[in-house]
């Protein structure tokens, strides 16, 4: 995923609303946001190649997501898949801060990678590209491919969009909102780009909040809003190579309480 916009305690009706695109080469076999069959507490996109997730919730609120984190020249692959790192968090029953304590003597074990992890109390965000797990404070914040809130424009521009639709007392206006923000396929002007060691072509066909391309682009948009109970409701849109849509899904409430157990 390389673009999460969320807002932390921010809402009254929801402590946690999350807009994320998700970008991936469009031959890597995914699955649609469901209950998992082997986890079924879990619901969340799953990456059929390695058995992880972009992003998932727990039925008792529990929240995590991982970006990759853009290097230059890409370093040789890791022996562990960062989409283990949402799954590892989820299935931990640790504390967001425990759970990121836990993990820093192997962070080095997987590529560059921010990964957002929280429950009910406390929401944190972490980058093996820098020193220290950050409690998240009470705002809107971005994250992308770069360090928490970093201004790429993308970001700057998704979380104006994002605060802008707190204000909204229509529930559906403000989901309508969230998505026209993750649908945005403008490109960045040049001297608004990044700096991140990749060629120029690249640099400005990255730059979009929705990627449409043949081979990679933007896979998923996603709408998560978790209530203070840590009930949620995920709304998921899937996309083929160019941005074509391939559908809909939708995990409301009361199916998230008829699942088993």
């Amino acid at each position: 995923m390389c673009l999460i916009l969320f807002a932390w305690q921010a809402h009254p009706a929801y402590p946690l609303i999350v807009a994320a695109n998700r970008d991936e080469h469009h031959d890597r076999p995914a699955a649609a946001a469901a209950f998992w069959e082997d986890h079924p507490q879990i619901c969340g996109g799953r990456d059929l190649q390695q058995g992880g997730s972009w992003m998932a919730v727990a039925r008792d609120g529990r929240f995590a997501a991982v970006t990759n984190f853009r290097q230059g020249v890409p370093g040789p692959a890791a022996p562990r898949s960062r989409g283990h790192l949402v799954s590892g968090f989820l299935l931990s029953g640790l504390s967001p801060e425990n759970y990121l304590d836990s993990l820093l003597p192997q962070s080095d074990e997987y590529n560059p990678f921010n990964l957002l992890v929280g429950d009910r109390h406390s929401l944190w965000c972490y980058s093996n590209q820098q020193a220290a797990p950050l409690k998240v404070t009470p705002g809107v914040h971005g994250l992308s491919n770069h360090l928490l809130n970093t201004p790429w424009p993308k970001v700057t521009r998704s979380k104006a969009a994002l605060e802008a639709s707190l204000a909204l007392d229509n529930e559906e206006a403000r989901d309508t909102t969230l998505f026209a923000m993750l649908a945005d396929r403008r490109e960045s002007a040049d001297h608004e780009l990044p700096d991140t060691g990749i060629p120029y072509p690249r640099e400005k066909a990255l730059s979009p909040a929705f990627i449409a391309a043949e081979r990679y682009g933007t896979r998923s948009s996603t709408l998560l809003k978790v209530g203070a109970a840590g009930d949620f409701m995920l709304r998921e849109r899937r996309f083929a190579a160019m941005g074509r849509p391939l559908g809909e899904y939708i995990i409301p409430r009361d199916q998230q309480h008829s699942q088993p157990a």
